[in-house]
């Protein structure tokens, strides 16, 4: 049987509330329409959903026009909406009015749904070293085993089964996930690490012999600033001899390998499989799509844009925007793509021509048929 939908599951999440409508409209910094001709003040809110499932205690969004309809059926209580679609919210429902509706509706489910605070405390199986340094306000999981000379800030919370190395700092409200390890890494404040992840392990550096290789020590460290995130089995490798950076705020989802001496600026995004080698430089507000790749040694200016799957081989300017593999700029990839379909289309109507005029076809036209188990 499939469960009914319930956004924020007690079993899962926390909750808070309830919330009267100005509270909402302060969190979300969005101004309260409203054609229902009742006393506002009095009406409390229990919750967030989306616009199809939510009901008259709980508060949705609009932020895409594609869902407009959904909007006009909703039953929801209150809606976050641009000021254009404002005229769009059901007669029954409250407009909170905002010119970003995703930003506000993140402040206001984080209103109902806060980050549970750390139980301080460190658990009966956790392996702590005795010159660790630990604030009693954090909380250490279960079989979580902490290195030499390492400090956890106040408030962090280290999940069960996660390794923090010798010497590894991490600073105050951080959230490290289960079966997280890290080594040779200074931490800054607030940030999440998703369980899974590997922060600290050797670069990928050898030299190459007659022989065989040669492990080149990896000496540098990870340095991590405030506000980031890493996502689940994310890979990051300490710096060779320079350290990898990862700047302040930005956002590294799940799966994400970085390489050796990577500095990456403030404010990027990086998403899910995407590749990074050793010593590139990405500037602040760099985003990379899903399973780009970039070679080494390339440098990414400020706000620059990977779309997924390229193949980054040559430096990118700011503010430049890449596609395809080799990357190029966006408009030089639709233009070659529009010329290839352009040539195919002429190649196609040339072969159809032929056929009706009775003339052979040109022979090449199906050799992909012939070829061994269709290859």
């Amino acid at each position: 049987m499939t469960p009914s939908p319930i956004t924020g599951d007690p079993r899962f999440f926390t909750r808070s509330g309830p919330f009267d409508i100005a509270t909402l409209a302060e969190q979300a910094g969005a101004r309260v329409e409203s054609h229902t001709g009742e006393a506002l003040a009095a009406r409390l809110f229990s919750g967030v959903a989306p616009l199809q499932t939510a009901g008259p205690t709980e508060v949705s969004f609009l932020d895409n026009r594609r869902y407009a309809k959904q909007l006009a059926t909703s039953k929801a209580g209150a809606v976050i909406v641009h000021p254009e679609m404002a005229p769009s919210v059901p007669a029954g429902a409250i407009a909170l009015v905002t010119k970003d509706p995703y930003l506000a509706w993140a402040r206001v489910a984080a209103l109902f749904h806060p980050t549970p605070p750390p139980v301080p405390g460190i658990a009966a199986s956790a392996v702590i070293d005795k010159t660790a340094q630990i604030d009693p306000s954090a909380e250490i999981g279960a079989l979580a085993v902490i290195g030499a000379h390492a400090e956890i800030g106040p408030r962090t919370r280290i999940g069960p089964h996660a390794v923090i190395g010798p010497g590894v700092v991490i600073g105050a409200d951080c959230r490290i996930g289960s079966h997280c390890s890290v080594s040779h890494a200074l931490i800054g404040a607030r940030v999440a690490i998703y369980p899974g992840a590997r922060i600290g392990q050797d670069g990928f550096g050898f030299a190459v012999t007659e022989k065989g290789f040669v492990s080149v020590p990896q000496i540098g460290r990870v340095i991590i600033e405030d506000d980031a995130e890493i996502g689940a089995n994310t890979t990051i490798d300490r710096g060779s001899a320079a350290d990898t950076v990862i700047g302040a705020g930005s956002r590294l989802d799940n799966l994400v390998q970085v390489g050796h001496n990577v500095r990456i600026g403030r404010a990027c995004v990086i998403v899910a499989q995407a590749g990074i080698s050793g010593s590139t430089v990405l500037e602040d507000f760099v985003m990379a799509g899903g399973q780009a790749g970039l070679i080494g040694h390339l440098h990414i200016g400020r706000k620059a844009r990977i779309g997924a799957q390229a193949g980054v081989m040559a430096d990118v300017a700011e503010g430049a925007t890449v596609l395809g593999s080799p990357a190029q700029p966006v408009t030089t990839f639709f233009r070659e793509v529009a010329t290839l379909r352009r040539l195919a289309k002429s190649q196609r109507a040339g072969k159809q021509s032929a056929r009706n005029a009775g003339q052979p076809a040109d022979e090449t036209e199906d050799t992909d048929k012939t070829a061994p188990n269709g290859a």
